[in-house]
């Protein structure tokens, strides 16, 4: 197999490891080079590589808004480059998507480009292309979800980020937001902000209340199948029996997850 590749970073380091290693490879016939997204969409449209080596964070135009140029369908088959970032990792393992991690071994590269080569020798395109769409979505949903809330405090408005946020209880037609040391009010449905905020960080433990999973202390039975979660600030909430398992597994994600 002959290959066509196509290697998109903004860092030249970065882009000069991924290089290097390819040069070794005799299966890679071309090889080309593009410092920046809008760089990328051309070489692909002029070049139509086999294989494409793309950073996902880049200035002006990130690796997503090359894909969504392109369009995933028209996509040439793809190893996703990341600096560490746990979200995009998670959403790329979901969806059996090959990616890499900076910085990365020489081993670990030689896996993805395996995959990759196993990938095109197999025809799986359709498929290959169905999980980068889905998970590009998931990357995109996690940033359209709130990094701060704006609450009115006298006169005025401020606004909360979200990490601050320990519990939420749901008050009729309105929310009050708990913080450590403070209590806001926020004209807003329960449902309405649940579906705003990011799942890997709060979770919903009763139809009236959700908390910051970050800052839950302890988890504990009481009784008839439900349990009691204690806040870092000392909070005692129920938890509904059928929320019991689904939030423990995001109680151990929150844990791996790094902090902002």
């Amino acid at each position: 197999m002959k290959l066509a590749v196509l290697v998109v970073d903004d860092e030249p380091l970065a882009r000069q490891a991924i290089v290097r290693l390819l040069r070794d490879d005799p299966e890679v016939a071309q090889l080309d080079e593009c410092g920046d997204g809008i760089a990328a969409v051309q070489a692909i449209r002029r070049g139509s590589p086999d294989l494409v080596f793309l950073d996902i964070q880049m200035p002006a135009m990130t690796g997503m808004d090359v894909v969504a140029a392109i369009g995933v369908e028209q996509m040439p088959a793809t190893v996703f480059v990341t600096a560490y970032e746990q979200y995009a990792v998670r959403a790329f393992e979901a969806h059996a998507v090959d990616y890499l991690v900076k910085p990365f071994s020489r081993e670990r590269f030689a896996h993805a480009l395996a995959r990759a080569k196993a990938r095109l020798a197999g025809g799986a395109g359709a498929a290959v292309s169905t999980r980068i769409m889905q998970a590009l979505d998931a990357l995109r949903r996690r940033g359209d979800y709130l990094e701060r809330i704006p609450v009115r405090e006298g006169e005025q408005v401020v606004f909360v980020d979200v990490e601050d946020i320990v519990w939420i209880k749901a008050s009729r037609n309105t929310v009050l937001i708990h913080l450590a040391d403070r209590v806001h009010e926020l004209r807003e449905t329960m449902a309405t902000l649940a579906e705003r905020l990011d799942p890997r960080r709060f979770a919903r433990v009763h139809r009236s209340a959700i908390i910051n999973v970050r800052r839950v202390e302890a988890v504990h039975p009481w009784f008839n199948g439900y349990h009691v979660v204690t806040m870092d600030t000392g909070q005692k909430l129920r938890m509904s029996r059928y929320q019991h398992e689904a939030f423990l597994r995001l109680v151990s994600l929150s844990r791996e997850a790094p902090t902002d």
